[in-house]
């Protein structure tokens, strides 16, 4: 009680400057003495629990960048939230004694903006620190500082802190911590629902994703890693999981031939046209004629082989078609059957590979997610207006303390 009223009798003389130095003081020492220094090492443990999750594909591919980045937020999300959500409405009738004593509540919201700011940029280093411990390979060069960690830290700094000022302004409003408790699993699943991160959302909800501070937190991160020039995996993987599936149809000799000739344009075609006839093509054989009960293309493969040496493929089947063996057997039918693993072996894995991830990664790429100076620092914007709005309301909120009903 006598420091209560040493306290008020200090800040009843004080300026507003003055208050805001005495308040932070005050806060410093009860984040030692009420336990608040716990909340570190909660983030820590969050932060490695979701670079366990994200580690292998985030700044990889653009699923797992998204991903990673709707992680990240998330994580910087709840470290601001919990900071703040419970300071204000836990002592607020202190705060109504000492605002009727002469304390000015924007000294006070001050010195909470200063203390809230140190301990977001304190957990924001170790979660960065953490994500570099647990293997995520951040990229080195950065687009706004020269390391793209400085650039990574400044935006889960900016995402965690806009955040601790919405539960900031949550703490001004309510009158106790089981409220503001109630609230929260609230405001984080809209934060996620509407982050835009995992879930497509329809047109009429472009108002209140705007809103979120999740939506700008993952379209930055993204952006930061150039998720627009990123490989895409989805198809890739999903064509794995197909590869026991048999293709097969029947054909004749001649329909074949026309397949594989010189006027077909299509690039894969010319691609194996160009091939030299060595051993590899007899493989490629075996891929796509495993069974000939005719014996029909084993008796064209034998012509083919005639050609060996310099001979291209594309050379050899033009040989064919010239030949008597073509007009005699022209019109015999073969069925042909492969495996979806198969034509990917004839093929080539890591060509089919790279032609299906970057040709997926082109109908995947956004505006938003732009990797530009203009557009992450209109990310850093948005986080900054939050902030000072929060801020602001805080404020106004607080002003009405001494009506309180109770």
């Amino acid at each position: 009680m006598a420091e209560r009223v040493r306290r008020t009798r200090a800040l009843r003389y004080r300026g507003r400057i003055e208050q805001i130095g005495v308040c932070f003081v005050r806060l410093l020492r009860l984040f030692v003495y009420q336990n608040d220094w716990k909340l570190l090492p909660m983030s820590v443990i969050i932060a490695g629990l979701v670079s366990l999750v994200v580690r292998n594909d985030f700044f990889v591919t653009m699923e797992g960048t998204l991903k990673g980045a709707l992680a990240l937020s998330c994580v910087a999300i709840w470290n601001g939230c919990f900071n703040s959500v419970q300071v204000i409405c836990r002592e607020r009738e202190i705060i109504k004694r000492e605002h009727r004593s002469g304390m000015h509540i924007s000294s006070y919201i001050a010195s909470h903006m200063l203390y809230q700011a140190l301990l977001c940029l304190v957990q924001s280093g170790l979660t960065i620190y953490i994500c570099l411990t647990m293997g995520i390979r951040i990229p080195v060069k950065g687009l706004m500082t020269p390391l793209m960690v400085f650039d990574l830290g400044i935006t889960v700094f900016l995402i965690s802190y806009a955040s601790d000022m919405i539960a900031l302004w949550i703490s001004c409003l309510v009158h106790n911590t089981t409220t503001a408790m109630s609230i929260m699993p609230f405001l984080l699943i809209t934060q996620l629902v509407f982050s835009g991160g995992i879930f497509t959302l329809p047109a009429w909800s472009d108002g209140i994703s705007g809103l979120m501070i999740s939506n700008y937190g993952v379209k930055c991160i993204a952006a930061q890693a150039d998720y627009n020039k990123l490989p895409m995996a989805t198809a890739w993987n999903t064509l794995l999981k197909l590869k026991d599936t048999e293709i097969e149809g029947t054909f004749t000799v001649e329909q074949i031939v026309q397949m594989l000739g010189s006027e077909n344009e299509n690039d894969v075609i010319r691609e194996v046209r160009a091939k030299r006839i060595d051993e590899s093509l007899t493989s490629a054989y075996d891929i796509v004629f495993p069974q000939d009960e005719d014996g029909v293309m084993t008796m064209i493969w034998s012509e083919l082989m005639k050609s060996l040496g310099d001979a291209t493929l594309g050379d050899a089947i033009d040989a064919f078609s010239r030949s008597e063996a073509y007009r005699q057997n022209k019109d015999k039918t073969i069925h042909l059957k492969i495996s979806v693993w198969g034509l990917i072996r004839l093929v080539g894995e890591d060509k089919v590979s790279d032609f299906l991830r970057n040709k997926a990664a082109i109908t995947q790429v956004k505006p938003y997610y732009e990797n530009s100076v203009a557009n992450i620092a209109n990310y850093w914007l948005h986080f900054a207006l939050f902030i000072l709005a929060f801020g602001v309301l805080s404020v106004i909120t607080l002003e009405f303390v001494d009506k309180d009903k109770r």
